[in-house]
């Protein structure tokens, strides 16, 4: 795959909003992710909420994964510290490469642009599960703005390059082995 295979085209992406009180009519963080995402050029196929619970967090993933044919998938919400809050927990299961970056940076500009110190307390993450970029962010509406117009849409295309190029890499050389 080259660059300008992703260059050229809308990035395929799915949102999960993870929470036990949001719906549809009142899901802010959601509808942000899908507004920044969209005027980025980018399509959002499919989006649900679903509870704060490790289980079905896993297994929307893994059936986005399956059958969606996504680029990427967005989590909002079910970052903080409360014994409730497992995104993490749950993404972090399935990730077989983190990038560790992406939280380090988010917490840092959470603390410079937004929440102060109490970005200490702000959980993110990212990394790739089955050559698809998961990304983890709180469910505020200024979290996700930030997350996607500060490191997300910038860096989003490069990221699905770099691991869909990895990915041929890897191929071709078990190829090349047998």
């Amino acid at each position: 795959m080259s660059m300008m295979e992703v260059k050229d085209r809308p990035l395929i992406i799915g949102v999960i909003t993870v929470s036990d009180t949001r719906t549809a009519e009142n899901d802010k963080g959601g509808d942000k992710v899908t507004e920044l995402l969209e005027a980025a050029g980018h399509m959002v196929k499919v989006r649900t909420i679903v509870k704060d619970d490790f289980t079905e967090i896993t297994d929307t993933i893994n059936r986005w994964i399956a059958v969606e044919h996504l680029d990427a998938i967005i989590t909002t919400g079910g970052t903080g510290i409360a014994v409730r809050d497992v995104t993490i927990e749950s993404v972090m299961s399935l990730l077989t490469k983190e990038i560790p970056g992406f939280g380090e940076i988010f917490r840092y500009l959470s603390y410079t642009e937004d929440i102060g110190t109490k970005a200490m307390a702000s959980r993110a993450i990212a990394g790739v599960y089955q050559d698809v970029l998961i990304f983890s962010l709180p469910g505020s509406v200024g979290a996700v703005t930030l997350g996607i117009t500060k490191l997300i849409v910038p860096e989003i295309r490069h990221l699905v390059y770099e691991d869909r190029k990895s990915t041929r890499l890897n191929s071709s050389h078990d190829q090349r082995s047998r």
